[in-house]
């Protein structure tokens, strides 16, 4: 049973005081915007709709909403120890969940977890890491940080530098001298760089599947990377803020690289959405220089690995065995691979879907037969959810990122919805902007 909800927002309410993401002031806080309860794969909006949620709200609830056991496991801690900082202490919630996340992701390849609460703030600490990483190996020279064109690392300053996306850094004075980016179709950029500035390269900074566009990164490009690495002695660090915790298929989408990352970050998935959480795990090698030279790396965040955030990690993942919820990831993978594969070959609006697991993109056309972009994708996004379901938008089309735990029937309902708004959007034949 859904729990009820207490509160005095009354969805008729037109709220005024938040300033919510990447929307215009004059766009935000309407009541079918505002989202009321969600709980399982559904979500209630302020107008009254309730639907499916094909986003795992921000690629973040990978089992769903309102988990018992983690809501229960965070409780605990909180009346146990509401909190405790990582700043010169630590804490036994901390420990235990860091070795339990060692373990998920694999000890033969990280040695200790640096906590952060975010994955742009766990970017802007890996940038600081890898150079100072660098620095203690004798080649202070390495201060370039590679990233691939078309990734996204976040917003905060140094994260917002290493985004391979034009959302307007350059209005708000971001400095990228020491940032580089490449393509990744191929490694043509790759080995023209390498040639150029290898020596001068601290790190490469990775998403197995770039987050905006599920667009996977090629093997044959990491690949190459593998072979540069060896050649000029830089990091590669593997961005999962968006692929961990099952979301391609593995815990970690890395673990299906040819070779292992010297840093993996993870965010998302990592308490299921319920804490403002992340992680960064480095290698043996890494920590071990630290260890050597007594450095001190000079990062701290107030919220970071506090006893309720380490208790919803390790219920996350005593949830994921419990559920056996990559196994069942895998079988909703298969469905989706059957539901686009059939919904591109009968739909003539839809010229081809990627991704990997369950986080897929589909490539929509409109009216003029070019792919959708602006008021034609906000549109097909309100046909389909008033068809039922709500999806996230993508470069010319839109994105599923259904949660692990689906059913098979909500996969069905899933692909019902987007044929429904499909039929609406080619119906109205919304003009291209």
């Amino acid at each position: 049973m859904q729990p009820t909800r207490s509160s005095s927002w009354k969805s008729d309410t037109l709220p005024s005081a938040v300033w919510t993401s990447l929307q215009p002031l004059t766009e935000t806080n309407l009541p079918s915007s505002g989202v009321v309860s969600a709980f399982g794969h559904r979500i209630r909006f302020g107008n009254g709709d309730d639907v499916l949620c094909a986003t795992s709200g921000l690629w973040n609830v990978n089992l769903g909403y309102g988990n018992p056991a983690i809501a229960e496991a965070v409780h605990g801690a909180l009346l146990e120890c509401s909190y405790s900082t990582l700043f010169r202490q630590w804490n036994a919630h901390a420990e235990e969940a860091a070795a339990a996340l060692l373990g998920a992701a694999g000890e033969d390849l990280f040695a200790r977890v640096i906590y952060s609460t975010s994955g742009s703030a766990a970017n802007d600490l890996v940038m600081k890491l890898v150079r100072q990483t660098q620095i203690l190996r004798q080649f202070p020279e390495k201060q370039l940080i590679v990233a691939l064109r078309g990734s996204y690392h976040g917003l905060t300053y140094g994260s917002f530098s290493l985004t391979g996306e034009d959302l307007g850094q350059r209005i708000y004075g971001v400095d990228q001298k020491l940032i580089r980016h490449v393509g990744c179709e191929s490694g043509d950029e790759l080995s023209e760089l390498m040639a150029l500035q290898g020596n001068r390269i601290a790190a490469v900074v990775v998403e197995p599947v770039l987050g905006t566009g599920a667009y996977p990164v090629p093997t044959d490009f990491l690949d190459e990377l593998f072979r540069f690495r060896e050649k000029y002695g830089f990091i590669i660090v593997a961005d999962e803020v968006a692929t961990g915790f099952g979301r391609t298929g593995p815990m970690f989408a890395s673990t299906r690289w040819s070779q292992g990352p010297d840093v993996l970050i993870t965010s998302k998935g990592l308490t299921n959405g319920s804490c403002a959480a992340a992680a960064v795990l480095t290698s043996a090698d890494i920590a071990e220089l630290f260890v050597a030279s007594g450095s001190v790396f000079t990062h701290g965040e107030t919220q970071a690995g506090t006893p309720a955030t380490a208790a919803a990690i390790l219920a996350t993942l005593s949830e994921f065995m419990r559920l056996d919820a990559l196994e069942n990831g895998v079988r909703v993978a298969r469905q989706l691979d059957s539901a686009l594969n059939a919904l591109t070959a009968s739909n003539r609006s839809v010229t081809a879907h990627r991704g990997q697991g369950c986080f897929r993109a589909l490539e929509v056309i409109g009216a003029e037969g070019v792919p959708i972009t602006g008021k034609e994708t906000s549109f097909l996004l309100q046909s389909i959810r008033r068809a039922g379901a709500s999806v996230y938008p993508g470069p010319g089309g839109i994105q599923l990122i259904p949660s692990l735990t689906y059913s098979e029937v909500e996969v069905r309902e899933l692909f019902e919805s987007i044929a429904g708004g499909l039929s609406e959007f080619a119906a109205v034949g919304v003009s291209h902007d």
